[in-house]
């Protein structure tokens, strides 16, 4: 069981703009027409815990990226797009419970998406694994990744890959605070 942080910041650690946007992510070049290792990352996942905010810009794309089953964390969303009412589920509650609730249904491999979403699970010790990628953009200003999480949190980094001339993908996991050495 994991629970994965898989995402992308700029230079200084902003995941998008000050207003959401992401227009500097994807508009890196991509000679390649690589996904950067997703659909292999996606092929460990049960299920996506994802934001409000987060879900409502992935609905701006206009079609729905995830074959695995979406959970949306809100206090304020009471329905979904009726095309997404059997791919995504609107979820509440702590971030433990919600982890207990989907482990208890067999989503054991959990990607977290979403600055607050993320920044909440970690601030509670539940984040197992994260997967960086860094763009070589230094935005000024923005969303963070990190801030406000309130206590040191202790990961080993894994591995790093350079994806091409503008991204570098990092490959951390959870260190024991009562080791030097890994979690397994």
């Amino acid at each position: 069981m994991a629970n994965i942080i898989y995402i992308a910041c700029s230079i200084d650690g902003f995941i998008a703009r000050e207003d959401g946007d992401i227009d500097w992510l994807v508009n890196i070049p991509n000679k390649s027409n690589s996904d950067y290792g997703f659909e292999e990352f996606m092929n460990r996942i049960d299920g996506i815990i994802m934001g409000r905010k987060t879900f409502e810009k992935v609905l701006e794309i206009n079609f729905w990226p995830y074959t695995k089953p979406v959970f949306v964390l809100s206090g304020t969303l009471k329905k979904l797009p009726e095309e997404l009412e059997k791919k995504a589920e609107i979820v509440s509650g702590s971030p433990e419970d919600i982890i207990k609730r989907l482990n208890a249904k067999g989503i054991k491999n959990i990607y977290i998406d979403g600055g607050t979403t993320i920044r909440n699970f970690l601030k509670e010790g539940l984040i197992d694994e994260m997967i960086i990628t860094t763009a070589s953009i230094i935005l000024g200003a923005g969303i963070p990744l990190f801030a406000g999480i309130g206590t040191e949190k202790k990961f080993a980094i894994e591995k790093t890959e350079q994806l091409n001339e503008y991204l570098v993908k990092i490959y951390y996991k959870k260190k024991d605070e009562n080791a030097d050495t890994l979690e397994s």
